[in-house]
Formats: structure tokens, sequence, C-alpha cells
């Protein structure tokens, strides 16, 4: 589930602020740490499929004792990993043969792929 810790603010310097704006003090959520057979399951489905939806999501979840959630972020973070990669093989193989890419392709791609990025995981 979702583990928060103790409110800030209280007996630190400067104002509490408020975790979206969901109350009097700033939570910080705790970061979910898979376990190496998780994560050995979760690449796996991942090469199989990119996009993990429905009744697969839910299975796959349940066998590995985690949350939808945590298993949808997972595959929406493998994903702009997997483009990152992508998008650098592809310049490693454009350098080989000397085109030079744009400086402005990353920021471009980066905003383009925003949607997916996802910092919450419950």
């Amino acid at each position: 589930g979702l583990e928060l810790s103790h409110c800030v603010g209280a007996n630190s310097v400067g104002p509490a602020v408020p975790w979206r704006s969901g109350g009097p003090c700033k939570m910080k959520r705790v970061r979910t740490v898979f376990k190496p057979e998780q994560l050995e399951r979760l690449e796996q489905e991942f090469l199989k499929q990119q996009y993990m939806v429905g009744t697969e999501r839910v299975d796959l979840a349940a066998t590995l004792h985690l949350t939808e959630t945590q298993v949808k972020v997972w595959f929406q973070n493998r994903r702009i990993k997997w483009r990152k990669q992508s998008m650098e093989q592809k310049a490693a193989k454009l350098s080989q043969f000397g085109v030079i890419q744009p400086a402005t392709a990353d920021s471009t791609d980066t905003k383009d792929h925003e949607e997916d990025t996802v910092d919450v995981e419950l």
C-alpha cells in the first residue's frame, strides 16, 4: 500500500507545506522496492508485450503480491526506459555513419512522452 512519512514542518525550519493540498503538512511517499523475483517476472512480461491492461494486469499483480497500480506504474516507467534506450541505440548507429542528431531531439522527445512519466507509486 501507500506509505507516507510523518508530517514535515512542525519541528523543521520553514513553514509546513501541504502535500497535494491534502493537509497542513508535507507528506513524502515511500518508494516501492520490488523483490528480484518480482522484477524478473515483470521484465519477462515486458519482453512479451509493452502494454499490460485489464485482467492480465490484475492477474499479474495478484501473482506477484503487488497492487494493480504498482504494476501499471512499473510498466509506464519501463516503457519510458525502453524508449530512451531505443533513442540512444538509434543515435549510436547514426553516429557510426557520421549523421549528427539535432541537439533539440531529446527535449522534444521528453515533452512528447511527458504524460507517461509517473512519480507516484501506490
